[in-house]
């Protein structure tokens, strides 16, 4: 797998603790990262850089030490097809291993989709979509949904191994991340959450998510010792054919959406 960049941040020593952002060069992780570094002065003195593989277990070790949390936002720029599944599953794994090896850790933040829990054979008469649902692997294979399984198996074995080790863990199932330049900086992922798009809008489980509140609501899922589980985090359900043009012009040129 392609090396990624994890970056951990000390904003303050004595008061806050020191966290790591991996993958940090991804469009999620690097508006966290500059959510985590704030009005901070001396960025230079509280930000370290490593470079890391996620199927190179050692390197994650290495990145975790002193870190106190973990936020894995780990995404494939090049975007998803069935070889990539296997690759993210395995990349999980290790990171959350090294997070129970690294002794520090107290909690780790698992940036997901809402992917994850919604396909299935019976979209259209499943009951409501919550935290206990996930998508059918069958099904994702079937419809070569390579986005959705890779999120899907990648977190269930995330939780699988994080439960086994008794890890601190809270899960993000983000929908369809939007911000600033996404179609330029983001176009692989973003085309790998739309397939489907059409079955979504139509079922009423098209979300999407502004990447600053995402970001936030990262951060708070890690200050507020009160959170575990799964948090499905949107701002908006798309609805109506006016919402979902609204949406296609904000991803020109990479899709166009059929009205409703």
């Amino acid at each position: 797998m392609k090396e990624i960049e994890a970056q951990s941040a000390n904003t303050d020593h004595y008061e806050k603790p020191t966290v790591c952002a991996l993958d940090a060069s991804t469009y999620v992780g690097e508006t966290e990262l500059v959510k985590l570094i704030g009005e901070m002065e001396r960025v230079e003195e509280k930000l370290v850089v490593f470079t890391v593989d996620v199927l190179d277990y050692p390197s994650i070790l290495e990145a975790l030490k002193g870190c106190n949390a973990l936020f894995c936002c780990s995404d494939s720029p090049q975007g998803y097809d069935d070889k990539m599944i296997d690759l993210e599953v395995r990349g999980a794994i290790n990171v959350v291993e090294a997070c129970a090896q690294a002794e520090s850790i107290e909690k780790i933040v698992f940036n997901s989709s809402l992917t994850a829990a919604i396909w299935g054979e019976n979209i259209c008469s499943e009951k409501d979509v919550d935290e206990r649902s996930w998508s059918d692997h069958e099904f994702c294979r079937k419809t070569k949904l390579w986005y959705a399984l890779a999120k899907t198996l990648s977190e269930q074995a995330a939780w699988a191994l994080a439960m086994d080790r008794m890890l601190n863990t809270v899960s993000i199932n983000a929908g369809l991340v939007l911000g600033p330049g996404i179609a330029q900086k983001n176009p692989q992922v973003t085309m790998s959450y739309l397939k489907g798009a059409a079955q979504m809008y139509e079922n009423g489980v098209l979300a999407i998510v502004d990447v600053n509140f995402l970001a936030d609501v990262n951060i708070r899922a890690f200050e507020d010792p009160s959170t575990c589980g799964r948090y499905f985090c949107f701002n908006q359900i798309v609805n109506t054919e006016e919402e979902a043009v609204k949406l296609a012009e904000s991803l020109s040129p990479l899709i166009s959406l059929p009205p409703r």
